[in-house]
């Protein structure tokens, strides 16, 4: 989810950005939709990690720059958790596909000191089960 957003911000490759470069985060509509790499992707993604962004990288170089993760519930991020999952486990009308065969939270770009803290993974845990109601299913 994370690295989608930074590839409709066109942080690795200006020329494909989906989104204009001075975009209005107040602008949802234009925001909150499915894309090319939506469809494109899915169908070969089995393994989908949950994640927000606040929309910055760290990094150099023309194509080394990875998104910034942040808390799920972070002031700055920039993702609806649940909605924008919705576009990698649901197809184009809107049915769950049923592919994906693991789900779990991008949690690499955090400090230890983070990850250790029952908070942080309470948070987390909000997060996904809000995935699981809004797109889960039961085998």
């Amino acid at each position: 989810m994370s690295h989608t957003l930074l590839y409709l911000l066109g942080y690795n490759a200006p020329e494909d950005a989906l989104l204009p470069q001075n975009f209005d985060w107040r602008d949802q509509e234009e925001f909150d939709r499915p894309t090319p790499a939506h469809a494109a992707l899915r169908p070969w993604t089995i393994d989908f990690h949950v994640a927000q962004n606040d929309a910055t990288v760290h990094g150099s170089g023309s194509h080394d720059k990875t998104g910034r993760h942040c808390l799920p519930d972070d002031p700055q991020g920039k993702l609806d958790i649940p909605r924008y999952a919705g576009y990698w486990l649901r197809d184009e009308r809107g049915e769950l596909t049923k592919r994906i065969r693991q789900i779990c939270w991008d949690g690499c770009m955090f400090p230890n000191a983070t990850m250790m803290k029952q908070d942080t993974w309470n948070r987390i845990l909000r997060a996904m089960v809000a995935v699981r109601d809004a797109h889960g299913w039961e085998e």
